[in-house]
């Protein structure tokens, strides 16, 4: 049985688990330095699964022995957005607590794929690779699955169609540069192009740009964690079921786009490997323009790290 362990029980990490245990993929294991929370958390889960229909076995536990032997850990620990911070804000405080998780990983789990959640994202996944030293391939951040999944939903919003019906993704780094690729978004196979207005389009991507911090707005002490969760579980799932999905997931680039030694939102094929291979778009002048910027806001991010 694989074993996946999510760091942080936070509204994050607690809905990744159940999601997961959902998906009765692997034996799992939630930690957080909060004594006694994810054991509470993982025992209720548990308690659920003869409703569920699920056999998952759910531990929680405050002891970094537990993730011993972990094919995956996901990690969602750190501090969330609250109102007027911006994911920069976030960087040195996470950076700190993601290195010591990293370090533990290295130590207790050194065979595992690591997939990042915490923000920022794109430089906590490029801090993560740098202090477990794990092969390029085993670190892989979430960003893109969640933008993507964002700008699906807005378009399903906007024509009042099945979500199931939209495909779309988005490129760059997890923040304000990130670049929605709106000639590749379809409807049914139909480019959105031809269903939606061009300047209706521009203020969808707009929102999809700003999506988690209009969360952060309506709920007022706190970010999102329903949309975040099912796009790691989606992830740990391509991963241990070595589905090849092609999903735009922070990677790690060595060359690929122009750009070297950094972590961006890119179409990967995910699988047994991790990130199996990097997918490199033919983009117009216009959007790999946007994509450098956006690979430009990340590295000043990452020196500054």
């Amino acid at each position: 049985m694989s074993k996946v362990t999510v760091v942080g029980a936070g509204h994050v990490g607690e809905m990744t688990t159940y999601y997961l245990s959902e998906m009765d993929l692997a034996e799992l294991v939630v930690i957080d330095i909060v004594e006694d929370m994810p054991q509470g958390k993982a025992l209720d889960m548990y308690e659920g699964t003869p409703v569920r229909g699920s056999d998952t076995k759910v531990r929680g536990t405050n002891d970094w022995a537990d993730i011993q032997g972990s094919d995956i850990v996901v990690v969602t620990a750190g501090l969330a957005r609250k109102p007027g911070m911006s994911r920069d804000d976030l960087q040195k405080k996470n950076a700190e607590i993601i290195g010591d998780i990293c370090t533990q990983i290295k130590e207790r789990a050194p065979d595992a794929h690591v997939v990042m959640v915490t923000n920022p994202l794109d430089v906590m996944a490029y801090h993560a690779y740098k202090v477990t030293g794990f092969p390029a391939n085993r670190v892989v951040g979430m960003a893109g699955v969640l933008d993507s999944t964002r700008f699906r939903s807005f378009i399903a919003m906007e024509l009042n169609v099945s979500v199931l019906d939209v495909q779309a993704m988005v490129l760059g780094g997890h923040g304000d540069s990130m670049v929605p690729m709106v000639r590749h978004a379809t409807v049914g196979g139909i480019p959105v192009t031809e269903l939606i207005p061009k300047d209706r389009l521009e203020e969808i991507v707009q929102r999809t740009r700003m999506g988690g911090g209009e969360i952060v707005k309506l709920l007022k002490t706190g970010s999102a964690y329903y949309a975040p969760a099912a796009s790691a579980a989606q992830m740990v799932d391509s991963i241990l079921k070595n589905r090849r999905r092609i999903l735009p997931c922070a990677a790690h680039l060595s060359g690929q786009y122009g750009m070297s030694d950094i972590y961006l939102g890119v179409p990967v094929i995910l699988g047994a490997n991790g990130v199996e291979e990097i997918i490199e778009l033919d983009l117009t002048p216009e959007e790999t323009e946007a994509l450098k910027r956006s690979g430009e806001a990340v590295a000043t991010q990452v020196k500054l790290l």
